[in-house]
C-alpha cells in the first residue's frame, strides 16, 4: 500500500527582493515611462522631489547641435545605400542636410487638396473627407462603409448611397488606385491608363479572373485560360506590373514617429565620446529636510511613512544604478563600433551582449535590459541600442561580418545596378558569394526587402 508522510528538506534558491525587482522594472522601461514613473513616485511619496537643476555645460553645448541630430534621419538613408560609406565622414560640417531634401505631402494632405478644389456640397464634401481619413499608409479602405457611416453618425440606407458617391469621389483622386478596398480593385482603378485598348482588355480579363495566376506570373497557364499566344500574355503582364499596387507609398508618413536618444554620442578633439542626455533621464533627489524631521519624530505609529522614506531610498538608488548601467553600456558599445561611426553600416563589426557585459561587469539579462527601447544619437541618425548587436556571418571562413555591413552592400550592389538589367535576389547572392559571403538567396530577400527596395521585375520597369 503506498504511505502518506510528509518530510522537511533545506533547498536553496534565488529570490529577487523588492528592491532588486524596482530596480530590474526601472532599467528596461523606455525614456518615457521611466520620466512618467519618476512623476508618479515623487506626487504620491513626500521624501521624493524632482531634481530640476539645469543640464551640465557638456550636456548643453550638445544640446546647441540639436540640427545635428536631426540630420542624421537623411543621411543614415544615405548611408544604407553606401553613399556616404564611401568616405570618411565629415563631423564638423554645419549644413543643414534636411535643406535639400524636399518635402512629401502625406497621402491625406494631398486627397484633401484636391477635393478643395471640387465644387461640393458641404455634407459631400465631410462624407469623402471621411473616406479620405479613413485610408491606411497603402492607400486602401480596409474599414467598410458602414464603419465610417456609424463613427460620423451617418449610417443606414437612407445615406448608403451618399457613401458609395463619396467613395466613388475618392476613388477618382490622384493616385490613381486610390481608397480600392483590395488589390484586386486597386489594379482595375488603374486599368484606363493602359493605352493599347487590346491590352486593356486582356489585362482586365487577368485581373478580374486570373489574379492567382498574375501573382504567380504563370504565363503558360494564362495562355492556356484565355487562349492567347504566350508573347502577347507576357507582355501584358508586363505591363500590369508598372500598375501601383500600393499607391500610398509614394508619400510621406501621416505622423512622425518622435524618439528622444538616451545617450548622445560625438566626436571631440577626435576621440568619440559618449554623454547621457539629461532630456530623456529627469532626476529625482531624497528631500533631505523632510527626510532628517521624519528622523527625528518617527515612532511605530508612523509605519506607513517608514515604508515611504524606504521605498524613496530605494528608488534613489535604483536611478543612479540605472544611469550607471545604461552609460556604461553605451560606452562599452562606442568603444566597439567605432568604425561604424567613422565610416557607416559597411563597418558595422559583430558584437554580443556577454562582450558588453563583461565589459561593463554585469550579467547579459542586465545588458539586454538596459538596451530595450533607449536610443543613441549619433551623427548617423538615431539608433537603438539593440541595432548595434549582431551574430556574426561567416567572410571567407576567417573573419566575421555583421548583418548591417552585409545589407549596406547589398544596397550598394543595387544602387550600382544598370536600370535596364537589374539584379535577382538569386544574382546578388552569387556576386556576394564572389566577394566571400555565403547567403541564402532567401536572406538576400529579406535584407533586400528592410532596405525598402523592390523586386527585380519592379525595379525593370520602374
Amino acid at each position: 500500500m503506498t504511505a502518506i508522510g510528509l518530510q522537511a528538506r533545506a533547498i536553496q534558491s534565488a529570490t529577487f527582493s523588492p528592491r532588486l525587482q524596482h530596480a530590474v522594472r526601472l532599467l528596461q522601461m523606455s525614456s518615457l515611462d521611466y520620466a512618467r514613473e519618476l512623476h508618479q513616485a515623487a506626487e504620491s511619496n513626500p521624501f521624493l522631489e524632482i531634481d530640476d537643476a539645469s543640464p551640465p555645460e557638456s550636456t548643453a553645448e550638445l544640446d546647441g547641435d540639436a540640427s545635428a541630430w536631426i540630420n542624421a534621419s537623411a543621411m543614415e538613408r544615405a548611408a544604407s545605400l553606401g553613399s556616404i560609406s564611401a568616405r570618411g565622414l565629415n563631423h564638423d560640417e554645419s549644413a543643414d542636410a534636411l535643406q535639400g531634401i524636399p518635402l512629401t505631402p502625406s497621402l491625406q494632405a494631398h486627397l484633401h487638396q484636391q477635393l478643395g478644389v471640387l465644387r461640393l456640397a458641404e455634407e459631400e464634401r465631410m462624407f469623402a473627407a471621411a473616406v479620405v481619413e479613413s485610408l491606411d499608409d497603402d492607400g486602401y479602405l480596409r474599414v467598410s462603409l458602414d464603419e465610417i457611416g456609424a463613427a460620423c453618425g451617418k449610417q443606414g440606407t437612407a445615406y448608403a448611397a451618399a457613401w458609395r458617391t463619396a467613395l466613388r469621389r475618392v476613388q477618382s483622386l490622384d493616385p490613381c488606385g486610390v481608397a480600392a478596398r483590395s488589390v484586386q480593385e486597386c489594379l482595375q482603378l488603374q486599368l484606363p491608363d493602359i493605352e493599347d485598348p487590346d491590352q486593356r482588355a486582356i489585362a482586365r480579363e487577368i485581373v478580374e479572373s486570373h489574379l492567382d495566376l498574375l501573382a504567380a506570373h504563370n504565363i503558360p497557364r494564362l495562355a492556356a485560360a484565355l487562349g492567347q499566344p504566350a508573347n502577347v500574355l507576357r507582355a501584358v503582364v508586363e505591363r500590369i506590373c508598372r500598375l501601383n499596387a500600393r499607391p500610398g507609398w509614394q508619400f510621406g508618413e501621416g505622423g512622425a514617429r518622435v524618439v528622444t536618444p538616451d545617450v548622445i554620442v560625438r566626436k571631440v578633439r577626435g576621440q568619440w565620446t559618449t554623454v547621457l542626455n539629461d532630456a530623456a533621464m529627469p532626476r529625482v533627489q531624497l528631500n533631505r529636510v523632510y527626510a532628517q524631521m521624519f528622523e527625528k519624530h518617527r515612532n511605530r505609529e508612523h509605519a506607513e511613512m517608514n515604508g515611504c522614506l524606504e521605498r524613496a531610498r530605494w528608488t534613489v538608488q535604483n536611478l543612479a544604478q540605472r544611469v550607471s548601467t545604461i552609460h556604461g553600456v553605451a560606452r562599452a558599445i562606442v568603444a566597439r563600433q567605432k568604425m561604424f561611426l567613422e565610416y557607416g553600416p559597411l563597418a558595422m563589426k559583430p558584437l554580443g551582449l556577454q562582450e558588453v557585459a563583461d565589459e561593463v561587469g554585469v550579467h547579459a539579462s542586465t545588458v539586454s535590459r538596459a538596451v530595450h527601447d533607449k536610443y543613441m544619437a549619433t551623427p548617423l541618425g538615431v539608433f537603438e541600442l539593440r541595432y548595434f548587436f549582431s551574430r556574426g556571418m561567416e567572410h571567407n571562413g576567417k573573419s566575421a561580418t555583421s548583418p548591417a555591413a552585409i545589407k549596406a552592400l547589398i544596397g550598394e550592389l543595387i544602387a550600382a545596378e544598370s536600370r535596364d538589367d537589374p539584379l535577382s535576389d538569386a544574382e546578388l547572392a552569387r556576386q556576394l558569394a564572389q566577394q566571400g559571403f555565403r547567403i541564402a538567396r532567401r536572406t538576400v530577400t529579406k535584407y533586400r526587402q528592410a532596405l525598402r527596395v523592390p523586386a527585380v521585375e519592379q525595379r525593370r520597369h520602374a
